[in-house]
């Protein structure tokens, strides 16, 4: 079954009821009916169709969240091509690769990068070039408000290519993870019953971006196939978050969200009278802001765990009845997941031991996008996915992510590879070579580090290596401190021993204290 239809098919009945409220940006009185959301996602997959594209073409869109930029993606489902999100942080160099790589026949971009973005596209064979802005502007909309409102879902078997999640890789350039309409389908399912969603009562304020897991799937999902009202906020405004609490009922964040709405004052047990569950993810939860917001709020939050390979793998439990929510573990294997933890070598590991975490269920994704042997060497023989991550399972089945492997670093939420930064690091004028690492951060979980050798007789400062990365890469992804060194320690072996350089560069962000 195509996404789309199941989607469509949990609409409520009553269709000029209010789907999306914007609570910010240009016009915050206009208010998304379901029935919006079924003839625009229409017009723009007749657009689509238009265009006579190849069957399951890639539609790569790197826009500003809006509700338009929801209804493309939803288009897309609908027309049976092909969704690849690409984070609006990321610069020429990485838009090439992705464009290069995935090949879309069709690419969507803000109208302020038309210039740069379509130059790259054509260059690469993209055929169509469009633009969507925040503000309900765009050539995208300008075509497609010439097509008609009715539009019949293409036709999909669960197996068919719905997205592809490009996720950095710890060596060369970003994988891309291709997800199925039955892996999101199915996911989405498991999450509708676990987490208690109630059609046409709950209420979800949406203050992800949409360019990944967290936002576009597991959140618009969830409200979507339930039937409920979004609050939706282009951009997170932890005062803004605050005062609509009292209209919602569900709310899902990174760490730092929770952490910046713990800063307000407006956040009280009377604020969240109305709100029955708080969902965390996307980057471990410190304990302490998991007791401080049960104590501030009464509520406890829910900790999970997935990947872009697998949307969600775990949750603490919604009910009361299946288990306490156990600060700093992610619960328990969703309904239809396999988890297991396994050795350096294969081996099944006991009870509490710590080991590589391996995975199977109808979520989790068919395989790397052109990547047949990274494929392979990411699955086991007998088919279980090899997460990267190390964790460990105690005797009543809670899972703890105990680290990373592949020295994957998640700060505000995003994945960084080392490796790639690096890569651009290593790029640069005077620079010999470097290692970059996370350490704690007291907003983002963890801050990015860079530790840089200059050539001999290079003069290079580090205020100028970031600056100049930030032309390269997304924000998120240049380090927040760089220090220059005459060389990187390493083992017998030769390679840098980045255990060293976490437990001296420990203490970078601490003088930042709690924000």
């Amino acid at each position: 079954m195509n996404l789309f239809t199941a989607l469509r098919k949990a609409f409520p009945e009553d269709l000029d009821a209010c789907a999306i409220e914007p609570c910010d940006g240009p016009d915050t009185s206009h208010c998304y009916t379901w029935r919006d959301l079924d003839g625009a996602s229409a017009r723009i997959a007749n657009l689509l169709d238009s265009l006579d594209l190849p069957p399951a073409s890639r539609v790569a869109v790197q826009v500003e969240k809006s509700v338009e930029a929801l209804l493309l993606y939803l288009a897309v489902l609908r027309a049976g091509h092909v969704f690849l999100p690409l984070n609006t942080a990321y610069q020429a160099a990485e838009i090439e690769y992705f464009i290069g790589n995935a090949e879309p026949a069709v690419v969507v971009c803000s109208g302020r990068n038309f210039g740069w973005v379509s130059r790259l596209a054509f260059q690469r064979g993209t055929t169509h070039v469009f633009t969507l802005n925040d503000d309900r502007t765009g050539t995208l909309l300008d075509r497609a408000a010439f097509q008609a409102d009715e539009h019949t879902p293409a036709p999909k078997s669960p197996d068919d290519l719905a997205a592809i999640l490009y996720t950095s890789g710890t060596t060369g350039r970003s994988k891309g993870a291709m997800l199925s309409h039955g892996n999101l389908l199915s996911n989405a399912e498991t999450l509708k019953d676990y987490w208690g969603w109630q059609p046409g009562r709950d209420v979800l304020i949406h203050a992800l971006p949409i360019f990944h897991v967290h936002g576009l799937f597991v959140a618009s999902h969830a409200a979507l196939l339930a039937g409920s009202r979004m609050l939706w906020f282009s951009r997170f405004d932890p005062k803004a978050v605050v005062r609509r609490l009292p209209e919602a009922t569900v709310f899902m964040g990174v760490p730092t969200l929770y952490v910046r709405l713990l800063g307000e004052a407006g956040l009280t047990r009377e604020a969240c009278r109305h709100m029955r569950l708080f969902i965390s993810g996307s980057a471990p939860l410190l304990i302490e802001t998991f007791n401080d917001w049960r104590e501030r709020t009464g509520h406890t939050i829910l900790e999970r765990y997935g990947m872009s390979e697998t949307v969600m793998l775990t949750s603490n439990p919604y009910r009361p009845e299946d288990g306490e929510r156990r600060g700093g573990t992610v619960g328990f294997p969703l309904p239809g997941v396999s988890l297991r933890i396994r050795g350096d070598q294969g081996q099944a590991l006991a009870e509490g031991e710590i080991g590589g975490i391996e995975v199977r269920g109808p979520n989790v994704f068919a395989g790397y996008w052109r990547m047949p042997e990274k494929t392979k060497e990411e699955f086991t023989a007998d088919g279980w996915f090899k997460t990267g991550d190390v964790g460990k399972v105690d005797a009543d089945g809670y899972v703890t992510i105990v680290g990373r492997s592949k020295d994957l670093i998640i700060t505000g939420g995003y994945n960084v590879y080392p490796a790639e930064v690096e890569g651009y690091l290593n790029e640069l004028p005077g620079v010999a070579e470097s290692a970059v690492i996370g350490v704690p951060h007291p907003d983002f979980g963890e801050g990015v580090v860079a530790v840089v050798v200059a050539r001999p007789g290079a003069s290079i400062d580090a205020r100028g290596l970031m600056d100049s990365l930030k032309t390269k890469i997304a924000a998120f992804k240049v380090p927040k401190q760089l220090f220059l060194v005459e060389e990187l320690p390493r083992n017998t072996m030769g390679k840098v021993q980045k255990n060293l350089l976490r437990e001296r560069h420990e203490g970078a962000f601490k003088a930042l204290g709690r924000s």
